[in-house]
């Protein structure tokens, strides 16, 4: 194996690998209420494409709360404790395609399975831990790691260079979502966009975006795995 023939495959969480039911949000929900006393209904606010810290931030400023950095751990610790319980009683699922796709990804000693979600690490493990896949990942860039989800790819890519002591070609690199923003992250680092109309997103709207393969769902393996390897 050579490092020209390796792929970085950077995939997006909520929307693309699980649904979770509305457990997220409810959390989020409970979170407010718990630690700053505010009923919160998430009506306007910016989620998809999002990150955890830059969806704090919103919740915080809408409710006249600052923004400070101390408000904005508080509010997401909080949330983390509530994240478990709510996934437990909400009726989520691993998107079509998943479990075979990563299955076949994962044996594959050209394939770089990692993570470029707007969760927070603690959020991204409770999540794909309840639905049996977090183990596939090497490692991820989250929002712990920035706030703004553009920014998010360089922190991928550095960690791929640590673990496997090469810089990994923009060309080389997929970014796997299913929001605008997964392309536009995509872009930032001149990575190819992948985009997969199983969120808020349709296939049209994803398609006036330009990414560079553009799936309904990931349950054509073979296709998939074409698009990404090849």
């Amino acid at each position: 194996m050579t490092p020209s023939d390796r792929r970085l495959l950077l995939f997006d969480i909520d929307g693309t690998l699980i649904t979770s039911g509305g457990a997220g949000e409810q959390a989020l929900k409970d979170a407010m209420g718990a630690r700053f006393g505010v009923v919160e209904d998430l009506k306007g606010v910016s989620l998809a494409g999002s990150t955890d810290a830059n969806i704090a931030m919103q919740l915080l400023c809408r409710h006249g709360l600052e923004a400070s950095p101390e408000n904005i751990a508080a509010l997401l610790d909080e949330y983390l404790s509530h994240l478990p319980v709510r996934m437990g009683q909400r009726n989520g699922f691993l998107m079509p395609g998943i479990l075979p796709l990563l299955e076949e990804l994962h044996w594959r000693p050209d394939a770089v399975l990692a993570l470029l979600t707007g969760n927070v690490e603690r959020g991204a493990k409770i999540k794909l831990t309840h639905y049996g896949v977090w183990h596939f990942f090497e490692f991820g860039a989250y929002a712990d790691d920035h706030h703004d989800r553009n920014e998010l790819g360089k922190f991928a890519r550095a960690r791929a260079l640590e673990r496997h002591g090469e810089e990994f070609d923009p060309v080389r690199i997929y970014v796997i979502g299913d929001t605008p923003r997964d392309i536009e992250c995509g872009r930032a680092i001149g990575a190819r966009t992948v985009a997969i109309a199983t969120g808020q997103f349709g296939s049209e709207e994803l398609a006036a975006h330009r990414p560079d393969f553009l799936f309904e769902d990931l349950s054509d393996t073979v296709a998939v795995v074409k698009a990404l390897m090849e």
